[in-house]
């Protein structure tokens, strides 16, 4: 067995063992390797940052990454070639991840499946080999990305039907499909996306609020709408069409800091809301139009709290070893408390886990539930 036959088989096996690859796909993730989907160079988030990776330089430690549990960025601020990289914007996710969503795709023989966001390849490359490239779709808005994932495709002894196009629209020509997948995030699942699934069809998707932290979700179409359950913790890059550009901070505070908002002090700690991922994901489900910015520097952490709508801002001062932390709230809208209301309610519930919750996307509204969809998760009163 050759060293790259050697570590795929490995992988693969791992993946078994842990529940994330249904024994359907096994023959996919062999028959598919995952180093035929990546650049000579690419970074691996080993979890203490990016390492970088040259093949030509480390060809045995490429290997090694190429099948170890890790996400690889293999583009940098969309393609920019500016030196400085700041912000991954293509990769080849994560094996456990993308084993774990083609099983709640929940694919059967004949089904047809729509993906959007291609990248290098490998997620369309499995659905192609487990359901016939004629039955797949797969759909890159960025013509550099897609042309790569086209060479990697020529590889395959069938490929996918590759689109050049914005997922955010769907593509109707291959429409209606069984199946839906997207393997990038987003705070608004577009309607074309939903529109062009079969009733009783399967969309999953990483779903991420602008607030913070991100799932899974499994949704059920029906009638235009979708419905279901999230299914665990994901972390991917966000749809290009819904990065969200802020507004200047001057156009919520036009004066000097603090303005017109008045001292008060709250015990709920903020970094115990915004370093716990699950937790960020509950407060960004319930109020969907916040978002926060974080400032670091002389013994505080600042978090600046603002409303899409531009019309509040508050901030929470974190100083460490402080009981009580001075909060500032400015606008109609109460940002802090509607915040800290959200996180106790989730305490109060029992911090519930990510499987606790479900989201309903009916018409463009966005509503998420505990438990089941009448349950929906209550409006903070700080909302004014």
């Amino acid at each position: 067995m050759t060293a790259a036959a050697d570590v795929h088989v490995r992988l693969v096996d791992r993946l078994e063992a842990s529940g994330a690859l249904t024994p359907g796909w096994r023959q996919a993730f062999l028959d598919v390797g995952r180093h035929g989907f990546l650049p000579d160079v690419f970074w691996a988030s080993t979890g203490d940052g990016y390492e970088r990776c040259d093949r030509a330089q480390s060809p045995g430690r490429w290997l090694e990454l190429a099948y170890c549990d890790v996400a690889i960025v293999t583009q940098w601020d969309d393609g920019a070639d500016s030196g400085q990289q700041r912000e991954p914007t293509s990769s080849v996710s994560m094996p456990t991840m993308v084993a774990s969503m083609l099983r709640d795709l929940d694919v059967h023989e004949g089904h047809r499946v729509w993906e959007g966001g291609t990248g290098p390849g490998w997620n369309a490359g499995l659905l192609a080999r487990r359901q016939g490239a004629h039955n797949v779709v797969t759909v890159e808005l960025d013509p550099e990305v897609a042309a790569r994932a086209a060479a990697n495709f020529r590889a395959l002894d069938a490929a996918p039907t590759a689109v050049v196009g914005d997922a955010a629209h769907g593509y109707l020509p291959g429409a209606p499909y069984d199946r839906g997948i997207l393997t990038c995030s987003v705070r608004e699942v577009p309607p074309a996306v939903i529109g062009q699934i079969r009733r009783q069809g399967v969309l999953v998707l990483p779903f991420a609020p602008l607030f913070g932290g991100g799932a899974v979700a499994r949704l059920t179409v029906a009638d235009g709408a979708a419905t279901g359950p999230f299914t665990g913790s994901s972390a991917f890059m966000r749809m290009r069409q819904q990065r969200y550009q802020a507004p200047p901070v001057d156009d919520y505070l036009p004066g000097d800091w603090p303005g017109d908002a008045a001292q008060e002090y709250t015990t709920l700690n903020p970094l115990e809301v915004v370093d716990d991922w699950l937790a960020s994901f509950v407060v960004g489900l319930a109020v969907p139009d916040v978002y926060y910015r974080r400032s670091d520097g002389g013994g505080m952490t600042t978090l600046w709290l603002f409303d899409t709508g531009v019309t509040s801002w508050a901030t929470v001062d974190f100083v460490d070893g402080a009981r009580r932390f001075e909060v500032r709230q400015s606008g109609p809208r109460r940002m802090w408390s509607e915040v800290e209301e959200s996180f106790q309610w989730w305490v109060g519930e029992g911090r519930p886990g990510f499987e606790s919750f479900g989201l309903t996307v009916d018409g463009g509204e966005h509503r998420a539930w505990l438990h089941e969809p009448a349950n929906p998760l209550p409006s903070p009163r700080g909302r004014g």
